[in-house]
């Protein structure tokens, strides 16, 4: 059962969707400034030190937390269908990841459409890889984190630093992640009704604008799509009440396929991207602790 702070968020969520609607509040403006709340559901971490920095020409901000590993880190690109968020509104879910983790998290400021259709994105975060990696970290010493369409981007990611040979991360860990641009996940319409948050029409408003007239498959766009083989170790956590559950389900299932490896844990009754409220829900701790333990391991930080 679904703690009562998970059951008083999606409460919060669905009066916040009918107030916008009856309020006409669709504009990209208006979600923009909406979704910055977004990253305020999460406690504020402990310990933690926040400085900006031009990431090879992306912007990004260092989060470093207390006493961690400076020879590890995690590349983490955000939420909001290509279209909304900023790394500003991540600063608090990133804190708790690099505190759980114990080593740095660049927090990467990617351009977002339509200003900057596809493939902005995934070229920013391919920039910021490369850029850490002229820092003098190993692919080894990385791993790469996003939610929703940061969960797409970051598979996205991989498969593009694959093709352009350069070397993979230690692993990636994508949260409820964006990976098919069409919408064709049964669970898009058997989560209807359960999902609060995400719904068929806006995915696709926003796959419009981020594809801007761009095919719907384009591997780097929908890695759904994508040769999923050759790619760093994944573990995906998503919710059981999502419209994107099979996007991760696929996901998984065909690197797998290929030969990768990849887990997936699906959490009863969790709205998408529960995990942004970690430290004020307790299913939300329960999986970012997990996502930790998981990169952890990966990136051998208590070696």
């Amino acid at each position: 059962m679904a703690s009562k702070e998970a059951e008083d968020l999606k409460a919060a969520f669905i009066a916040m969707r009918e107030n916008a609607s009856s309020a006409g509040e669709t504009s990209i403006e208006a979600q923009r400034e909406s979704v910055e709340m977004l990253g305020l559901l999460a406690s504020q971490p402990e310990g933690v030190t926040y400085t900006e920095v031009d990431a090879g020409g992306v912007p990004a901000i260092w989060v470093d937390p207390a006493n961690g590993r400076t020879d590890r880190c995690i590349q983490y690109v955000h939420g909001g269908g290509y279209v909304i968020g900023t790394a500003n509104a991540y600063r608090r879910f990133t804190g708790h990841l690099a505190n759980v983790t114990g080593c740095r998290v660049l927090n990467v400021d990617y351009r977002l459409a339509p200003e900057h259709p596809h493939p902005a994105a995934v070229t920013d975060s391919t920039a910021a890889y490369r850029w850490l990696l002229s820092q003098g970290f190993e692919g080894s010493d990385l791993a790469i984190a996003g939610d929703s369409a940061g969960g797409g981007l970051t598979v996205a990611t991989l498969v593009a630093l694959r093709d352009a040979g350069d070397p993979q991360p230690a692993c990636a860990a994508p949260i409820s992640p964006w990976v098919d641009m069409e919408c064709k996940g049964a669970s898009m319409s058997l989560n209807a009704q359960a999902d609060v948050l995400i719904g068929e029409s806006g995915i696709k408003s926003m796959a419009d604008l981020f594809l801007n007239g761009q095919a719907a498959t384009d591997p780097l766009a929908a890695p759904l799509h994508a040769d999923l083989s050759g790619l760093a170790p994944l573990y995906v956590q998503v919710g059981a009440d999502e419209t994107l559950l099979d996007d991760s389900t696929r996901l998984v299932d065909q690197v797998q396929a290929a030969g990768g490896e990849a887990a997936i844990e699906i959490f009863p009754e969790m709205q998408h991207v529960f995990q942004l409220s970690c430290g004020t829900m307790p299913e939300a701790t329960e999986a970012t602790d997990k996502i930790g333990a998981f990169l952890r391991q990966h990136l051998r930080i208590d070696q």
